[in-house]
């Protein structure tokens, strides 16, 4: 790559950290952009984990010591979060999937609708109901395959359903999102490191401005009300998910049609 698509990816990835910390969905940008610079599709997805990883560090680090993660569920968390990364980490070395764009975009409408419908959702801390609390483990896991897989919209989804079905607000889902999203990113990164998938020149390049990008976005989280958190994370998820549905899977679907 010459030097000015150096600067221009560069500054994509570090816009796209410093909103994504509440909106997630980083890779839903940024992958289909590296495909654009010429990257190969898996040294792409590996590489955007990498970055990934750091990008997770530097948005849960101003949310440390502010009281905003649940401690006590983070252990489970984490540990489906591991299990379920672990296994969608392997399956993409071994499965294509051109049905991704069509379950992401429904996934993230149907979380977007669920949490509009859902009064003060997200707003204010609601007590979940023993099958609520099962839902949002048993969704974490499957979304750990999903996350170790591409990531692309996963730290959305998860957020949506902690706020769901934990009744978390969305600074709370926000901050444990991005703790858990470190370990899904580090475990699917180690597997993609050990099948040397990753692009290191450009990843540390990557690691170092996510980081940053991160660390900004969430000293701006932390200053924002529920309310307005809701509004830009419920606006950001519809518009992502049309785009993948109309853009992504069907007008590129019909182009590829015989």
């Amino acid at each position: 790559m010459s030097i000015a698509e150096w600067v221009a990816l560069l500054s994509l990835f570090f816009v796209t950290s410093v909103v994504g910390v509440v909106t997630g969905s980083n890779s839903l940008i940024t992958v289909p952009v590296m495909f654009q610079f010429g990257i190969e599709p898996r040294v792409a997805v590996a590489t955007n984990m990498f970055g990934l990883t750091f990008m997770s560090v530097g948005g849960a680090l101003p949310f440390v010591g502010k009281n905003a993660i649940d401690r006590k569920r983070l252990p489970k968390l984490v540990a489906l979060t591991l299990a379920g990364s672990t296994l969608g980490a392997l399956l993409i070395l071994i499965i294509p999937s051109r049905t991704l764009p069509l379950i992401v975009s429904l996934s993230m409408l149907g979380v977007a609708l669920f949490s509009t419908l859902k009064k003060g959702a997200g707003v204010r801390r609601g007590e979940p109901s023993r099958r609520e609390t099962f839902t949002a483990y048993l969704l974490t896991f499957a979304l750990g395959v999903y996350g170790g897989f591409f990531s692309g919209g996963y730290v959305t989804m998860l957020t949506a359903v902690y706020v769901a079905f934990f009744g978390m607000t969305f600074i709370e889902a926000v901050s444990i999102t991005k703790v858990i999203n470190i370990f899904s990113s580090l475990i699917a990164t180690l597997i993609f490191m050990w099948r040397d998938l990753i692009d290191y020149k450009l990843g540390v390049a990557l690691a170092f401005v996510m980081f940053a990008g991160a660390f900004v976005g969430g000293r701006l989280a932390l200053r924002m009300n529920n309310l307005l958190l809701r509004r830009i994370f419920l606006t950001t998820v519809v518009a992502l998910a049309l785009k993948i549905l109309l853009y992504d899977f069907l007008w590129k679907n019909a182009l590829h049609a015989p």
